[in-house]
């Protein structure tokens, strides 16, 4: 039993839709240390279904606001956003508002913390 494979699985709710939008507001330097990503004033994550929609949601969000992409996963639909607090709400609105009215996605409150 030691040799025995473990298997991930992994769901997405089928849909077009935005799962999470968080915003961190000045999140301790040691996270930025631990995500491997530059510090600044704030932390955005989403995760988007399906997960290519990321790369258009990257796209919007640097075009909208003075952010960086922290991360950007198109297998998983994850997005980071780093920035000042109000660039990255900025750009998660952005995003949030695009895709509900132009590509018909169920958009997620952006919560804050």
């Amino acid at each position: 039993m030691a040799d025995e494979k473990k298997r991930f699985i992994q769901e997405f709710v089928p849909g077009k839709q935005v799962t999470l939008s968080h915003l961190i507001a000045n999140p301790d330097e040691e996270l930025f240390d631990k995500l491997g990503i530059q510090r600044s004033g704030s932390i955005g994550i989403l995760t988007l279904t399906p997960s290519e929609t990321v790369i258009i949601a990257g796209d919007l969000a640097t075009k909208a606001a003075n952010v960086s992409l922290g991360f950007l996963d198109r297998f998983t639909g994850s997005l980071v956003l780093v920035g000042s607090v109000s660039e990255v709400d900025m750009a998660m609105q952005r995003i949030n508002t695009f895709l509900s009215e132009n590509l018909g996605y169920t958009p997620a409150a952006i919560t804050k913390s």
